[in-house]
């Protein structure tokens, strides 16, 4: 495809400006009102804007905080997700009291602490097609933090057909990234990505670990996007993309032009399926509909499932397994490697039944325990666990990334 340069006018200030500042606003963003080519007139400007947050977990906990502190005045949170004990290692608007409660009002809450006066709209919903762009006719600029390809896709095809900006974060691991997508001026999400990955190519944090100061990071670069597009200070994001790797300390920005012969967004789509998270005409679940694939390689294995009229098999993580087995709760693992390879590391307690035998007929013990299935990786696990949920077997999981992925976790349970 051939390359067609963005366009070259630069964007001004996206928001009027708001009435005068009161004495005690003034004193409140007095350092910031200090910043060369900011003044009072920058900070109406963020006082009257209204900015959308998709995802309140770890980008959207880390930049909400500083939408709020930079004075922006109304700010929507999207989320239908609740606060997990596995989400406060690096969603630091959480905290223990909040474990059970809805993310949006947890950090609602975070926000009120900061700014009482700025306004915080709660739509605990899972954004979809059908709702996103009625939602966007009230505000100004669209954020997306969110940790799945189809909300991507959706936020950028929504904010082109609204007309507003889009400021977007991804983060895995030890790397985070972080853009604008405006049509008016420039690129957007689907010119740097045209084609999303195969689902057997996408690791989740749950899957793939995650760094906390990653999310701060990339959060911080987020926010300070959003100030610069509503007030007209600085150069945003255009055309460019910031990539941070934490592990060495370097960040990169890598340059991107709009597609010449990219289709034309006229409407939103069915972005799961556009993904390959779930079949053209299958309603899905829960799960599959959030774009929170359980395990890599699950869009495939849903496919099949389909076609033997089973449930598609759940992953479970390395650190799942640990905690429940430092918890004492009771599980059978079986190893469905070959015996040489169970020779020279396996999982203490687990039962050896090479897949061949299982597909044979062969039965592993029983027992009452959840079974949680294994192998070198997770592509003879998925296949076990399918066969064994065929058979009848109930409460089978696999374990994703294999004995590979928990050795990495929790060495002191692999014999060798």
């Amino acid at each position: 495809m051939d390359p067609v340069s963005p366009a070259l006018t630069r964007p001004g200030p996206l928001v009027q400006p708001g009435p005068p500042l009161t004495g005690a606003q003034v004193s409140r963003f007095s350092r910031q009102l200090m910043l060369p080519g900011f003044g009072e007139l920058a900070q109406r400007r963020l006082a009257a804007a209204r900015v959308l947050v998709i995802g309140a977990g770890g980008l959207g906990s880390a930049l909400v905080p500083y939408l709020a502190g930079s004075g922006v005045g109304t700010i929507g949170l999207a989320d239908d997700d609740t606060v997990e004990l596995s989400n406060l290692h690096r969603q630091v608007s959480h905290g223990v009291a909040d474990l059970g409660r809805a993310k949006v009002d947890s950090l609602a809450d975070t926000v009120a602490a900061i700014d009482p006066s700025c306004r915080v709209i709660r739509h605990r919903d899972r954004l979809t097609s059908a709702n996103l762009l009625d939602l966007l006719a009230d505000y100004d600029l669209l954020v997306d933090g969110s940790d799945n390809f189809p909300t991507r896709y959706l936020a950028n095809d929504a904010a082109v057909l609204a007309g507003i900006p889009l400021v977007w974060g991804s983060i895995l691991r030890f790397h985070g990234q972080a853009g604008v997508s405006w049509r008016e001026f420039g690129p957007t999400y689907r010119d740097l990505f045209p084609v999303p990955p195969s689902p057997d190519e996408v690791l989740s944090c749950e899957q793939g670990g995650v760094l906390p100061s990653i999310c701060a990071l990339v959060g911080a670069l987020m926010s300070t996007e959003v100030v610069k597009i509503v007030t007209g200070v600085g150069e945003p994001l255009l055309g460019r993309v910031i990539t941070v790797d934490t592990l060495t300390g370097r960040s990169r920005e890598i340059a991107y032009e709009a597609v010449a012969d990219a289709p034309e967004i006229t409407s939103l789509i069915d972005y799961e399926v556009f993904c390959g998270v779930r079949a053209p005409g299958d309603a899905g679940d829960d799960a599959a509909a959030d774009g929170a694939v359980d395990g890599e390689g699950a869009g495939a294995d849903a496919a099949s499932a389909r076609a033997s009229g089973t449930p598609a098999p759940r992953g479970v993580t390395a650190a799942e397994v640990l905690a429940r087995v430092r918890g004492g709760e009771a599980l059978r693992l079986l190893d469905v490697r070959e015996p040489h390879e169970a020779s020279l590391r396996r999982i203490a307690g687990s039962e050896l039944l090479p897949l061949g035998d299982l597909v044979a007929g062969a039965e592993p013990e029983s027992g009452d325990a959840p079974l949680i299935v294994y192998c070198e990786q997770d592509l003879r696990s998925r296949r076990a666990a399918r066969v064994l949920l065929e058979r009848g077997h109930a409460d089978v999981v696999f374990l994703v990334g294999g004995i590979d992925r928990f050795a990495s976790v929790a060495d002191d349970l692999v014999q060798r």
